[in-house]
């Protein structure tokens, strides 16, 4: 009996001896900087004012973390929220379904059984105007915007915001 018990114990403590061993090295990451992330909240919110929405813009980084915010002189308080949980379904969500934006999640998720499930996660707004910042295939953030009637209008916004800063994230 005390010998079986022996091999067993022998035998996880080499595999945890051998996972540790090749787990020394910390992994690196691509990360969005401040600088880039405080640009395209404000290019979000600038591109549109020019069609007369108040919004706000909310940039989150990989782990969805808020990064930047944006809110326009008269976007109304909601907007916060609203892009916030834009960015922050983009950022969750996007890699997993692999897409790009919230209006594709919602076109992909829409009529199948975990609409309702994912809906209703916590901060999770899952409706069009979030889209995924990339640097090649690495997801380094997300951006949503909130305000525009219609999400349809925010997403333009916020795929405008992306473009502006794409040549700083190769």
């Amino acid at each position: 009996m005390f010998r079986p018990l022996m091999t067993v114990s022998l035998l996880c403590t080499s595999a945890l001896f051998s996972i540790s061993a090749s787990a020394d090295s910390l992994p690196t990451r691509k990360q969005l900087p401040l600088s880039v992330a405080m640009e395209a909240a404000m290019e979000a919110v600038a591109v549109c004012e020019k069609s007369g929405y108040h919004v706000a813009a909310t940039v989150m980084d990989a782990s969805g973390l808020v990064k930047a915010i944006a809110k326009g002189d008269l976007a109304p308080p909601h907007t916060l929220d609203s892009s916030r949980g834009k960015s922050y379904a983009a950022v969750s969500l996007g890699p997993n379904f692999s897409e790009p934006t919230t209006s594709a999640i919602v076109a992909r998720v829409s009529n199948g059984p975990a609409f309702g499930p994912l809906q209703h996660l916590p901060g999770v707004f899952l409706v069009p105007g979030g889209v995924l910042i990339k640097s090649g295939d690495d997801v380094v953030g997300a951006i949503g915007v909130g305000g525009a009637p219609g999400g349809d209008k925010d997403e333009v916004c916020a795929e405008a915001a992306v473009a502006k800063i794409a040549d700083r994230l190769k």
